[in-house]
């Protein structure tokens, strides 16, 4: 496993590993962003039905959560530890900063909007740093347990610092 220092290195090897066309990144890049999309959806079908007591909606979730399960397996194995569940939650946390960038460009606030998208991106490239096994996470559980709360900075350096490969 080769060793990255920074987000810059983790976009520019996933950048690399898409051009070296080894690997079909482009149908697993849309996939991606599916997994993406029903993880919001998931959140807006619970958020309805707690606003409006209608039971469907959460059938509706059921749906949708198995449908999403399926997609995010095509691109994660199950069986590495936390992967699948950090994958999941990097995909949703990037998702979401997305809709937040977006607000805050319909809102003329350009340079917040620029922020917060440079921050889905790079939550979006860890994702596919696990996804390559361009990064290792043994030790995330112990990691993440610490007193104070991760920042995105902390989370790369404590991501890098796990490669032991």
């Amino acid at each position: 496993m080769k060793e990255i220092n920074n987000i810059q290195s983790l976009i520019k090897e996933i950048e690399n590993a898409k051009a070296s066309g080894l690997v079909d990144l482009s149908t697993e890049e849309d996939l991606s962003l599916a997994v993406m999309n029903l993880a919001s959806l998931e959140e807006h079908l619970f958020l309805t039905a707690c606003k409006t007591g209608k039971e469907r909606y959460f059938d509706l979730l059921d749906e949708v959560r198995q449908s999403r399960q399926k997609l995010l397996g095509k691109l994660v194995d199950r069986h590495e530890g936390e992967t699948w569940c950090i994958s999941k939650h990097l995909l949703a946390t990037a998702m979401r900063l997305i809709e937040v960038g977006t607000k805050l460009r319909s809102q003329g606030k350009n340079e917040e909007a620029k922020e917060v998208f440079d921050k889905a991106y790079n939550f979006y490239s860890i994702f596919w740093a696990l996804r390559l096994k361009l990064i290792s996470l043994p030790k995330i559980k112990e990691t993440a347990n610490k007193e104070k709360p991760w920042t995105l900075k902390d989370l790369v350096e404590k991501l890098v610092d796990c490669c032991d490969e």
